[in-house]
């Protein structure tokens, strides 16, 4: 169902959307960033959405399936999909995080707010259900982001976390585990290197493992860590 529902859906989403998708990365998001800032656009419009996945309303998901399919058993699959795990109460919300739909699903829901952003000449990138919009004054930030406070809480019957949500400058602002220098250039956050070092720390205690045991654990975090930081 995933492998059908993302060769069905893939070529419709927007171009600016990274997450979750063949042949896409948070590096593609970050160098779309980049030539947003060099372009002037040096004020960053962060919209948190509040416990995203919990929050997805299946009747508006389900609708919105339904206008591309007519067959009938796949919707009942995926509706069951979304109220699995429930077990004392029916949900109307929310779809299971981790489980292999999950991902597709929410870039169903979240394209409806890409066309809005298009529709009104916005510069933006997304990484799953992270937003970065890219504006040229601290005014025009605080427009954009009022505007679409109120179409994600009304249209989308998604809630904004007003508290995570605001507008920075992008070496303020960290996205994907970087901020920019003010030339817009890539540093790795202080956030990501502080969550570095806890991670070696924890991976190089005995915890009843042998040397060879915790120099592996340690050796694969490290390449990857390093895969993506380079």
């Amino acid at each position: 169902m995933q492998q059908v529902l993302q060769e069905d859906w893939d070529t419709n989403f927007s171009p600016y959307s990274y997450g979750f998708r063949p042949k896409r990365s948070a590096h593609h998001a970050l160098f779309q960033a980049k030539q947003y800032i060099r372009k002037g656009y040096d004020w960053i419009v962060d919209i948190d959405l509040l416990k995203f996945f919990d929050r997805v309303n299946h009747d508006r998901l389900m609708s919105t399936l339904a206008q591309y399919t007519d067959d009938k058993e796949a919707l009942r699959l995926i509706r069951r999909f979304l109220t699995s795990g429930v077990v004392l109460s029916k949900s109307t919300v929310g779809t299971p995080q981790g489980g292999p739909l999950s991902p597709v699903l929410s870039n169903i829901v979240l394209d409806e707010l890409d066309r809005e952003l298009d529709r009104r000449g916005l510069r933006y990138v997304r990484y799953a259900d992270d937003y970065r919009i890219f504006v040229k004054s601290y005014r025009a930030g605080q427009r954009v982001l009022e505007i679409l406070t109120r179409f994600i809480d009304g249209q989308m019957k998604l809630k904004v976390n007003v508290e995570k949500s605001g507008v920075a400058r992008p070496w303020e602002h960290r996205f994907l585990g970087y901020i920019f220098s003010k030339k817009g250039e890539f540093v790795i956050s202080p956030k990501a290197i502080k969550k570095f070092k806890r991670e070696v720390k924890q991976l190089t205690k005995k915890h009843g493992c042998s040397l060879m045991q915790r120099l592996t654990r340690l050796n694969m975090y490290l390449r990857g860590w390093r895969q993506y930081f380079s």
